[in-house]
């Protein structure tokens, strides 16, 4: 799921940078009075604003996904390959397996490592996407694995849920963003204010979009061990557990090398003190709790 995590949060942060930029310049949803900050009000504009950008990013993450990562969808009518014919097979039986009502799309996109992740913004829209790398390098019930784990992704609406929690965290970035801005503001020229306000809006609503992110990491790797669970549910447990001991193997085989944390099934185990800043759980951690 980091694939899709990470993009739909850049995503997130830009859409919520945008907004707020146009309602500032455009003088939109004034919360300070005489007094100074009407807080009811700014908590109202802050979850309007905040929730804007979450489904926002939600609803362009299919979109963003293919253009950002070149995606190749595949015409399950057509296959130009066995390869793209298999991949294809597995997702659909596996989506069927899983209740879905609506076959996901699926796409193949070139890169040399070993991913895959699911997007879209509901169930009826969603896309799995599998890196050339993982179907290189690993076997056909590793891939199957691998597959599965995407599909109960999608099952389980995390997309959802994830932009739920992202209009909280957003709605909080806006208000304490704001609360701080104006308060920097006071302590400048009274010609300069306006100018130090709107400028510190952008830089804290930034910061503490960062630090918000590491709620919706935490939660990240809390639903991944669902998804392996999901993933054992579909494929079957000694798929699952395939799968992701041969993504230990070639995250040992790569270690060292630098690696774009973006997977959705993370194949880098990284140290416990960086754990926080990681969209997936250790994987011997994952393996352990499939026992």
């Amino acid at each position: 799921m980091g694939k899709r995590i990470f993009y739909f949060l850049l995503t997130n942060v830009l859409v919520l940078t945008t907004i707020s930029i146009i309602l500032s310049l455009t003088g939109g949803w004034n919360y300070i009075g005489q007094n100074g900050i009407n807080y009811g009000a700014l908590l109202i504009f802050s979850a309007v604003v905040g929730f804007t950008g979450s489904f926002i990013s939600l609803a362009i993450s299919r979109w963003m996904a293919k253009r950002v990562m070149g995606v190749q969808v595949i015409n399950p009518e057509a296959p130009k390959s066995d390869a793209e014919r298999e991949v294809v097979e597995k997702v659909h039986r596996l989506a069927r397996t899983a209740g879905l009502m609506h076959m996901p799309e699926v796409g193949i996109y070139g890169s040399p490592e070993v991913n895959a992740f699911a997007t879209g913004p509901s169930k009826k829209r969603s896309l799995v996407a599998v890196s050339t790398g993982l179907l290189n390098e690993m076997d056909d019930d590793a891939v199957e694995g691998v597959i599965a784990h995407e599909v109960a992704h999608i099952a389980n609406g995390d997309m959802v849920t994830m932009t739920l929690l992202q209009g909280v965290v957003n709605t909080f970035v806006v208000f304490l963003a704001r609360i701080v801005a104006y308060v920097v503001s006071q302590f400048v020229r009274e010609e300069i204010a306006p100018i130090v306000h709107f400028l510190a809006i952008l830089v804290f609503q930034i910061l503490f979009s960062i630090l918000g992110s590491l709620v919706v990491f935490a939660y990240s790797r809390h639903r991944e061990f669902h998804a392996d669970k999901g993933g054992a549910d579909l494929a079957g447990k000694d798929k699952m557990r395939h799968a992701l001991e041969m993504l230990k193997v070639y995250s040992n085989r790569i270690k060292g090398e630098e690696q774009t944390a973006i997977a959705t099934l993370k194949i880098n185990n990284k140290g416990k003190k960086s754990m926080i800043f990681s969209t997936h759980p250790d994987l011997d951690e994952r393996i352990k709790r499939l026992v």
